[in-house]
Parts: structure tokens; C-alpha cells; sequence
């Protein structure tokens, strides 16, 4: 039988590892912030394969909904933020937030809200960065970092595996490929569609090797968002409804479960903070403003950036409305 202190050890090692994981992608720098480098600038990595033998890919998606509102219920000087929360389709279960979303879409006058609140894609790779040309960024204890990249780069990496000239994946340790993230801007935005594998394969050197030996590969899967439960799930449905409603971010009701990136923890929850994952992120130097960064259930336009500062009347009269479509259907 293990004793007392042995106990106390292994609980506390527990809880150490739990707070590390829930933290890591904001105080670690595991995650390497390709969106800061300069225009003009190129990032070089190397992308490893996933430690889940399982994952076919060397990638995991990530499925996110943004929940804009207009402020937070009590503090005057937040007039606008919003809080991310986890889609369950990347789950496979049914979202309630896209299930009222997707019908609006047969309604031309509703696209534009509908790619409002239309699930956002990203995906999580990790490897090496060989070239970096962020002079502020230190490599972290363990070199092995996290990508988090748009779908316009992914397209890019995702359709070039499909070239019957690239005879290797490019994460073989001897014979992969190193990849060029390029900035460039258009229409004032960050642009990386001239983003490109290396023409020449390489091998992992000797000192990349041993950090694998040493650090090991990561299972990415462990860096998605906490699937929601069913209050969870509910929390998120109320929310995008006092979104959608013109409501400000009510922290009381709400902030134990999914809350906007610097807004503290209402006092007396004992719920668990929610990770970095399902937190706004800090803004970063060079936003990106992907507009294809998922596909709709039908035809649209690019999605059209619908501004905050709707009014809670206007809000709410749009809510009825397409309620009442819905009722007749």
C-alpha cells in the first residue's frame, strides 16, 4: 500500500501536470507565432509526424465558434469582446449553435449573420522551426513547437501531399521536407498563399533527433478543446443566443465555463478555468483575416465582417425574425 506522503506526491504531480496542460499554449511558448513576422519576411519549419499512431494525418483540426458581445455585463470599459468556444462537430456530435445557424443560410438577407457565428477552422502540426526571423522569440526548453495554421496555409500544405513528384512525406526524419511560411499582405491584410514546401528533402539533424529521443512527439489531439458536456453544451447555446440578442457577456452566469481572454473567474467558482484553447487569444501584432476559412453548408459570398456594434433592439428583432422562419418551416 502506497503511504501517505507517496500519495500526496502523486496527487500533487497530477494537479501540477492538469495546470500545465491548461496553460502551456500562453506561458511555455510552445506555440510558435508565425502570424508576427514582418511582411516580407519567411519562416522555415519542419513538420513531425503525430505521436497518435492512430491520426492518419500529421495534423489535428480544430473546429471554433466565436461568440461576439457587446461588453461584459457590469464593467463599463469593455464596449466589445468575445468569447471562443468549442464546436462539437469537430467531435462528431450535433452543435447547437450551427443547427439554428445553417437554415439561414437558404435566406440571402442572413448569410452575412450567418458567417458571423459559421464555425472557424485551424490546424494544430508541430515540428521544428528551422529559420526564424522573430527576434524576440525564444525557443522553448523543449524545441518541438506548435502550429496553429489557417486553412489558407493548410490548403497549401494538404494539396501539395497530393503531387505524385513528392515521393515522401515530407515529416520523414531522412527524406522530408522543410516548409516556407511567407508573409505578404493583401487587400490590408496578412497573406501567405505563396507559402511552399522546399524543393530539396533534408534529414533531421542531430540535434533534432535527439529532442525527439528526448522530449518525445506530442499527441496533438491533447491540444484540442475540452469536449463540452451537456451543461456545457447548454452554457454555449445560451450564450449564442444573448450574442445574437445584442446582450453583453454576463460573467456571473456564464464565466465559470467559457469567458473573454482577460476576464477573471466570477469569485466562488469552483469550475476549472477554461483552457487557452477556448479563450480569445490575445491579438496578435498582424491579425489574419482568412475569409476561407471554412466552407458553408451552401453557396455564399465570402463572409462579410458584420460590425459589434449591432444594436440590442436591431438584434433582437433579427433573432424573432428568424425564429419565426423557422417555426413556419
Amino acid at each position: 500500500m502506497a503511504s501517505l506522503a507517496e500519495i500526496r506526491a502523486r496527487i500533487a504531480a497530477q494537479e501540477n501536470k492538469t495546470q500545465n496542460k491548461g496553460s502551456s499554449t500562453q506561458s511555455d511558448n510552445a506555440i510558435y507565432p508565425h502570424w508576427n513576422i514582418d511582411e516580407g519576411a519567411q519562416a522555415t519549419i519542419r513538420l513531425l509526424p503525430d505521436a497518435d499512431t492512430n491520426n492518419t494525418f500529421f495534423w489535428v483540426e480544430r473546429q471554433i465558434i466565436k461568440l461576439p458581445f457587446n461588453g461584459v455585463k457590469g464593467d463599463p470599459n469593455i464596449k466589445q469582446t468575445v468569447v471562443q468556444v468549442p464546436c462539437v462537430e469537430m467531435y462528431g456530435d450535433a452543435c447547437p449553435v450551427l443547427a439554428e445557424v445553417r437554415p439561414w443560410y437558404k435566406d440571402d438577407t442572413l448569410k452575412e449573420l450567418a458567417n458571423k457565428y459559421w464555425k472557424k477552422r485551424s490546424y494544430i502540426f508541430q515540428g521544428f522551426v528551422r529559420t526564424n526571423p522573430l527576434g524576440d522569440d525564444k525557443t522553448p526548453a523543449n524545441p518541438i513547437r506548435r502550429f496553429i495554421i489557417s486553412p489558407q496555409i493548410f490548403t497549401i500544405i494538404k494539396s501539395s501531399l497530393m503531387d505524385p513528384e513528392m515521393e515522401e512525406l515530407p515529416t520523414d526524419f531522412l527524406r522530408g521536407l522543410d516548409f516556407n511560411i511567407k508573409k505578404t499582405s493583401k487587400g490590408g491584410y496578412a497573406d501567405y498563399s505563396t507559402s511552399n514546401w522546399a524543393r530539396k528533402e533534408s534529414a533531421l539533424t542531430e540535434v533534432e533527433q535527439a529532442a525527439i529521443e528526448a522530449h518525445g512527439l506530442h499527441n496533438l489531439a491533447d491540444f484540442l478543446p475540452k469536449k463540452p458536456n451537456e451543461a456545457e453544451l447548454r452554457v454555449i447555446k445560451e450564450m449564442f443566443e444573448a450574442s445574437v440578442d445584442g446582450q453583453p457577456f454576463d460573467n456571473e452566469r456564464w464565466g465559470a465555463y467559457y469567458r473573454p481572454y482577460g476576464v477573471e473567474a466570477p469569485s466562488g467558482t469552483t469550475a476549472a478555468k477554461p483552457s487557452a484553447s477556448t479563450e480569445t487569444s490575445a491579438p496578435a501584432k498582424s491579425p489574419v483575416a482568412d475569409t476561407k476559412d471554412d466552407t458553408p453548408p451552401f453557396e455564399t459570398a465570402d463572409p462579410v465582417v458584420v460590425p459589434q456594434t449591432t444594436s440590442s433592439d436591431k438584434a433582437q428583432d433579427i433573432l424573432a425574425m428568424i425564429r419565426a422562419r423557422q417555426n413556419k418551416a
